[in-house]
């Protein structure tokens, strides 16, 4: 499994716009994606603006080619991109421990 770790920053104000917003892109864009495992949304106490969104894919390219070059990831940016306050950073990570 891997994880996709995104790093949103959107514009003052707009935070329950915003949640409604990823929360339907995700149930109905993100979910058709072949590999979406389920995601987490967590939102900065110290920055309100900040958001992390956590998207569990099955492989790397489920992601990468699969979901990013599809018309999926189209309909994913018009819903949650007019939020954005600057293009959010993207990172992947693989499990590398696991408590019981």
């Amino acid at each position: 499994m891997i994880l996709e770790l995104a790093d949103i920053r959107i514009q003052p104000g707009q935070q329950a716009a915003f949640e409604e917003a990823i929360a339907r892109g995700l149930s109905t864009v993100a979910s058709r994606a072949k590999g979406y495992q389920g995601a987490k949304v967590n939102r900065g106490i110290e920055s309100p603006e900040r958001y992390v969104l956590q998207i569990f894919w099955d492989t790397l390219e489920d992601h990468t080619v699969g979901f990013r070059e599809s018309p999926l990831f189209t309909e994913w940016r018009a819903i949650v991109g007019p939020f954005f306050a600057a293009p959010p950073v993207v990172e992947h990570f693989e499990l590398a421990f696991k408590s019981a």
